[in-house]
């Protein structure tokens, strides 16, 4: 809420990720004794809070878009410490972690306005292997109750997704990308380009921190070179912000003990 950067790359980086990597080591052993397969982990709780805040007015979309580049290594650990996929629907960082991984992913967009408003409808499909939408309240629409509407919206969808996999994928693809990338700076970081280049400098970085600070960095600049090239717009409170992020970004802590200190 205060828009600190540098706390939410210190807390992402290493907080986060040392909890995500003892949480995971746990499931594994426990799906292992199971015979049950360990997906994957979600932000949700980090940058989708941060969407929604955004959506709301109350915090920066360009800051909510740091903010999902910054929890990819956070659920990057999951993987690293047992999950196999796919992971987590509303895990928007999915993209990024397939990249580096190569598992399995499933998306949500459009189809889960029942759960959530984003800017994020069709790029999140951009790279997904499985569509799912979210909790849809059980009342009663003109249709039917609300559970049965959105099934039926999530499985024409699906049939879309399929059919287009069989036809011309590539086109589909880049035609979820740009009907929501000039809309808002958090569609960006699910542009395919964007996510190959957060991905691979996170695979340069060793520990969660430092993936932490470079997946930033990498965003940062991709948001500052699209916002200067007009690809993407954005309105006078945005654009005031962005003017500090230069400055932000040399506020980052250096290392994982500077970054515990400013904790």
């Amino acid at each position: 809420m205060y828009g600190d950067l540098a706390g939410i790359v210190s807390s992402l980086g290493i907080l986060a990720c040392n909890d995500v990597g003892w949480l995971w080591e746990e499931i594994s052993s426990i799906c292992d004794d199971y015979k049950t397969i360990p997906g994957g982990d979600t932000a949700c709780g980090f940058s989708n809070t941060a969407m929604q805040l955004a959506g709301q007015g109350m915090l920066p979309s360009t800051l909510a878009a740091l903010d999902r580049a910054a929890s990819a290594p956070r659920s990057l650990a999951a993987f690293a410490h047992g999950a196999i996929g796919p992971s987590k629907d509303c895990a928007y960082e999915g993209p990024i972690i397939k990249a580096i991984t190569g598992v399995p992913i499933s998306m949500e967009g459009k189809s889960s306005c029942c759960a959530h408003f984003s800017p994020l409808g069709n790029i999140a499909g951009a790279a997904a292997d499985l569509w799912s939408n979210e909790s849809v309240q059980n009342i009663q629409l003109l249709s039917g109750t609300a559970p049965e509407a959105f099934l039926e919206l999530l499985a024409y969808d699906c049939r879309l997704f399929n059919t287009a996999s069989t036809k011309n994928p590539l086109m589909y693809r880049d035609l979820m990308v740009e009907s929501d990338l000039p809309h808002s700076p958090e569609a960006l970081i699910l542009e395919p380009q964007t996510v190959i280049n957060i991905a691979s400098e996170i695979i340069k970085k060793e520990n969660g921190f430092d993936q932490t600070k470079v997946a930033v960095k990498c965003a940062a600049q991709a948001i500052l070179e699209a916002v200067e090239s007009k690809k993407i717009i954005l309105n006078t409170g945005e654009t005031n912000w962005l003017k500090t992020l230069p400055h932000q970004l040399d506020q980052l802590p250096e290392n994982e003990e500077a970054a515990l200190e400013y904790l």
